[in-house]
């Protein structure tokens, strides 16, 4: 690992680990030596971050120089700790781990009163039902949408019936009861709505169709939107 990357790993443990946290510790989660630890703090320091403790005692960071100082209202900030937590409820494993870096940042460029209001938020997003096994990677799913890959899937639908797709993936919707990507269906040449709990399979292809996601995914929403209301829902439960 490049020690630029290992400082910035190095950051964000501080950022995210209960302080004052130890070298020892540090030196686990990075696999280096404690003696590396105790000198990429002294480079950290060296660039602005303002780090307290010492080799023994632990370490606490204090100020963080990698981000602007931000200031939020009560409403606001309540806003944000909420939709992050709902995202560490509903999202793939690498979209949660994702929403708890993005807590861990905001939290320490925060003054101190700010950060004891996130910390004692009185909003929390909790669900109670389990949705429906996903069996594909949605982190994949996700990196297709955004890069514009084609995908290879195999779907089945509400009577099992079971078809091999080639789709241009657009955007996938976290619905109440389960996820729902919508998409191109070059089958069908049509948009289509496919709840990722019946994607068995699924391969990235190399066929790009950048850059017409975003003007695809425009004309797909406004489809539903002319439709009933639940159009996606229900459109979700059939084959696609």
């Amino acid at each position: 690992m490049a020690r630029s990357d290992r400082l910035l790993q190095l950051m964000q443990l501080l950022r995210t680990l209960p302080a004052p946290v130890k070298a020892g510790r540090l030196a686990e989660e990075l696999h280096i030596s404690k003696r590396s630890i105790y000198r990429d703090i002294d480079s950290l320091r060296v660039t602005g971050a303002i780090i307290d403790g010492a080799a023994g005692y632990g370490y606490t960071l204090v100020e963080d120089p990698a981000l602007p100082p931000m200031m939020f209202n009560a409403d606001e900030m309540e806003a944000l700790v909420l939709g992050l937590r709902e995202v560490r409820e509903v999202g793939d494993p690498v979209l949660a781990n994702a929403a708890e870096n993005v807590l861990s940042k905001v939290t320490a460029c925060l003054p101190d009163r700010m950060r004891m209001q996130i910390q004692n938020s009185v909003l929390h997003a909790k669900r109670f039902h389990e949705r429906p096994k996903i069996s594909v990677d949605v982190a994949q799913v996700r990196l297709a949408a955004r890069e514009e890959w084609a995908l290879q899937i195999t779907y089945g639908d509400v009577v099992q019936n079971v078809t091999e797709r080639k789709i241009w993936p657009l955007s996938i919707v976290f619905m109440d009861q389960t996820l729902v990507l919508l998409a191109k269906c070059q089958m069908r040449q049509d948009f289509r709505v496919f709840r990722m709990d019946r994607i068995s399979k699924l391969e990235m292809l190399t066929e790009s169709f950048r850059p017409h996601r975003i003007s695809l995914l425009r004309d797909c929403l406004a489809q539903i939107n002319q439709g009933t209301p639940g159009t996606a829902a229900s459109r979700a439960s059939q084959q696609g």
